[in-house]
């Protein structure tokens, strides 16, 4: 496997920018919330309240990321990124006000973290569609791991910078400051020139339809969500515990909350940097994870027992090292298992179903402790964590690298369109001559190609075999409308083409395979056609 530097997408100009500005933004949020942390705790929230902090972020991308992700492929990207960053301004611009006016409390503080997911679930599809959209194919893996370690540079520089400011100035201009830095991204995105789309425009509900139909076809996507769902519910043990072991059992000050973040950061950068690029080019992607989750299970135990400061901020940088290298090498095979029409509503369904077991492995992460103690339910998420790698044998990443989505267009939209795009139920029928000796091989590959229409668009799919000569195949599928036809045959991959020109070659006719495109003659439509008639004449 030939390795290829991190930083390789910087050389696009645009990916550059958006990059740069989303770095200085990160710090930023990073600094409020790490300011929002050491504000629950001098106002006396429990271990409850300040292990809920995670879940009050990750629950609104659990909420409302795959709705977003539906907007994201039907509605202008640019205009959503700009938008979604004005709400994440003025949320921050609500929350000084509060911290201000001395009018904080802990239901305040987790309803704050909450707006901030809000803004974050809207932009976060919108980001990973944009970013494919930016770089070429080439540059992707650089990107997608420039996009953790943006996360993780922010990691590092927020914590620190807001340890130094609160003994200073308090956690309010830290949430000023945040603010403030979201114009950058804003003005860095409204310098992208968005890239005009040809595929039929779907409404909301066909949109989110069409995301729940692919992930239930899509064997390769099913591995990337079960396995995220696994590594999310156990790495929320860090974000839950992690501050309730430094301020409530370590007893760490402002600046040592900080400085504790900074080393996961940390930590995490140096895994992106360092220990990524070569582990790729030794191992593949499952073994990887298998290998980072049970240094993970590592990482829980020294968690429960370790209590001095500086041996704490060797743990939290091996924490955010194994969290970065799992989590990059699942993000990364779900970009390859998703083809680039629904690449904004499967990355929301990624982050919605990450997110969602997050905030889920929080509050029983957090309920835990408070009834058994931080130790005992880190030693405990150790103990099951390390059972559920087993599960990395069936649900296997390595079988995704094979996979070319690559776009392959069977027909120009609209090439038979002499109608309105949503005229009514459309009705493919396919009749195929088959070789008896080919039959086994035919039937094989059709069940291949049900799944293909079926996560492109298709809502019924049928094949009959004709009784009397045993070499007759009909199919038959139904389509919502013709914008939804015509959009399946756009969506057809590289690899689904293989499969449908294997099919078309055992056709044993000395034409092609009899194709026949029938419109639904809606009651309604008939009737006022009609009563036109006698006009008409």
């Amino acid at each position: 496997m030939k390795r290829q530097s991190i930083f390789f997408a910087l050389r696009n100009s645009t990916f550059r920018g958006m990059w740069l500005a989303s770095v200085l933004s990160g710090c930023c949020v990073s600094a409020q919330d790490t300011a929002a942390t050491w504000t629950m705790h001098m106002l006396g929230g429990s271990t409850f309240f300040i292990s809920q902090m995670a879940t009050a972020a990750a629950l609104p991308l659990f909420l409302f990321t795959l709705p977003a992700g539906a907007f994201a492929d039907m509605i202008d990207q640019k205009s959503l990124l700009i938008g979604t960053n004005l709400w994440l301004a003025a949320s921050a611009g609500m929350f000084a006000v509060f911290a201000f006016l001395h009018w904080l409390n802990p239901y305040l503080i987790l309803s704050f973290i909450f707006l901030f997911g809000l803004g974050f679930a809207l932009s976060a599809p919108v980001w990973s569609a944009v970013v494919p959209a930016i770089v070429d194919k080439e540059e992707l893996a650089s990107a997608v791991t420039l996009g953790g370690l943006q996360m993780n540079i922010s990691g590092i520089i927020g914590p620190a910078l807001a340890g130094i400011l609160i003994p200073f100035c308090g956690p309010y201009w830290i949430f000023v400051l945040n603010g403030a830095f979201f114009f950058i991204v804003i003005a860095a995105v409204a310098r992208w020139q968005q890239p005009y789309c040809r595929l039929p425009l779907e409404n909301f509900f066909e949109s989110f339809a069409a995301a729940l139909r692919y992930i239930r076809y899509a064997p390769g996507m099913q591995i990337v969500l079960v396995r995220n769902v696994l590594f999310s519910i156990f790495i929320a043990l860090i974000p839950s515990l992690m501050p309730v072991v430094a301020l409530r059992d370590a007893h760490l000050r402002s600046s040592g909350l900080g400085l504790l973040f900074t080393s996961m950061g940390v930590g995490s950068v140096c895994s992106a940097v360092l220990l990524i690029p070569h582990a790729r080019a030794r191992f593949a992607p499952n073994r990887l994870t298998i290998i980072a989750n049970s240094f993970l299970t590592v990482v829980f135990c020294m968690l429960a027992f370790v209590r001095r400061p500086e041996l704490l901020m060797i743990v939290a940088a091996l924490a955010g090292a194994s969290w970065t290298m799992v989590a990059a090498e699942i993000w990364i095979a779900g970009q390859r298992a998703m083809p680039d029409w629904a690449r904004g509503r499967m990355n929301a369904a990624h982050i919605m179903i990450a997110q969602g077991a997050l905030a889920g492995g929080g509050l029983i992460w957090g309920t835990a402790a408070s009834a058994f103690g931080t130790r005992w339910t880190l030693l405990s998420g150790a103990v099951l964590l390390l059972v559920t790698l087993f599960l990395a044998i069936p649900f296997s990443l390595d079988v995704i690298s094979d996979l070319n989505l690559d776009p392959a267009p069977l027909i120009p939209p609209w090439k038979h369109a002499s109608h309105s795009p949503r005229s009514g139920l459309i009705t493919l029928t396919i009749d195929f001559d088959i070789p008896q000796e080919d039959r086994d091989r035919f039937l094989l590959l059709m069940k291949q190609l049900r799944l293909a229409h079926l996560r492109n668009g298709a809502f019924y799919w049928r094949l009959d075999e004709n009784l009397s000569t045993r070499n007759e195949y009909r199919l038959e599928m139904l389509f919502g409308s013709w914008s939804e036809y015509v959009s399946s045959l756009q969506r057809m991959t590289k690899d689904e083409r293989v499969i449908h020109d294997t099919i078309w070659s055992l056709h044993a006719g000395t034409q092609e395979p009899r194709v026949k495109r029938f419109l639904s003659v809606d009651r309604e439509v008939l009737n006022q056609r009609l009563e036109l008639a006698p006009a008409a004449k």
